[in-house]
């Protein structure tokens, strides 16, 4: 696929216009209830309320992931990362990868009743279950329908092994569960952080919490006992791969009390590639050769790249003394669940 051949999908309407009273139903959502919302923080998003049919959903046997088992109780993210690898798994809704991704935030209002009922079925065997995977499941759609502590106080009445990855400082509210879920079960909690850079946050992570408030929460998590591992993801190629940036940012993830790094450059699927090439044609056009040169073959960084990335964050973990906590009992693993690798899949630090 050539980057000078891609064309993002189209923009739809004003960011900030409020969606309207009554939006149409996607096609492949006929049974939606849609629902908007008048407060500041959802002004132009719409929500599609669905009764899902199952929510323990297994990763296909091709993924090199180390688990089988995901949750993901929603599906679009208002966090509008330009990069987000599952913008294309809107268009499987007749939905688009773009502004649709961003906007329109599809919410399994039975999520909590169905993890209950798939748990109890006598065919599950209590495998691990990764949350946090596909979207993020902590986005800001979760303070108003409020589905992850009914998921999380269904894995942990079972006392079934979880993690979630997160980039949503929401998790917090739910910390007492969790450690109630870590009495009785391994439960593993990372967070992404990929730069600490607030200009560059603002422009490619709109929707997030800032990078200091997620390493605020990495620190509160760390201090009620969890190893928490931070994925340094992405690593945006001409904006935070040079060497000041990767020393700043594993000072502050070290800082805050995280239990591993692992680094990840950045790979551009499908839906993500054309909206990330649109934005940054607008914002960095200089930049635009060099991502031709890097993306030329597909979606991943080449290898060598990748080798060098972590070789720098390596030394940059060593030189801030951050290393692999020892690990813990069966209750509390320091594994983070990272996001679904590529075949070039960095290795933890």
């Amino acid at each position: 696929m050539r980057w000078d051949n891609l064309a993002a999908p189209p923009e739809e309407g004003v960011p900030g216009r409020a969606a309207p009273a009554t939006p149409p139903l996607p096609l492949a959502l006929p049974g939606a209830v849609a629902r908007t919302f008048d407060t500041p923080g959802f002004a132009g998003m719409t929500f599609y309320e669905v009764q899902a049919k199952s929510i323990i959903n297994k990763v296909p046997g091709t993924s090199r992931v180390p688990f089988q088992w995901t949750i993901n109780p929603y599906r679009g993210c208002s966090h509008a990362c330009k990069y987000c690898f599952a913008r294309n798994t809107h268009t499987y809704l007749d939905l688009d990868a773009g502004a649709d991704f961003d906007r329109k935030v599809i919410v399994k209002v039975n999520a909590g009743e169905l993890v209950r009922r798939e748990l109890a079925a006598p065919r599950w065997r209590g495998a691990h279950v990764a949350m946090g995977t596909n979207v993020d499941c902590y986005q800001r759609a979760e303070g108003r329908y409020q589905l992850m502590p009914q998921i999380i106080a269904a894995l942990r009445d079972f006392a079934n092994p979880f993690s979630i990855l997160t980039k949503g400082t929401l998790i917090l509210r739910d910390l007492p569960l969790l450690r109630q879920a870590a009495e009785v079960t391994r439960v593993g909690v990372s967070y992404s952080v990929g730069f600490v850079d607030e200009h560059l946050w603002r422009a490619v992570e709109p929707g997030t919490p800032s990078p200091r408030r997620r390493l605020d929460a990495v620190r509160a998590l760390a201090d009620a006992g969890f190893d928490v591992g931070v994925l340094m993801a992405p690593i945006l190629p001409g904006l935070s791969d040079d060497d000041a940036s990767i020393d700043a940012t594993v000072a502050a993830i070290a800082a805050a009390g995280a239990s591993s790094v692992t680094p990840l450059a950045l790979h551009l699927r499908p839906g993500a590639r054309e909206w990330y090439a649109r934005w940054l044609g607008r914002e960095f056009p200089h930049l635009v050769p060099r991502y031709r040169e890097l993306y030329r073959s597909g979606a991943y960084a080449p290898q060598p790249y990748q080798r060098e990335l972590t070789a720098r964050v390596r030394i940059a973990a060593r030189r801030h003394g951050l290393h692999r906590g020892e690990r813990g009992d069966d209750r509390r693993p320091p594994d983070p669940a990272p996001a679904p690798p590529p075949a070039e899949q960095l290795t933890l630090l």
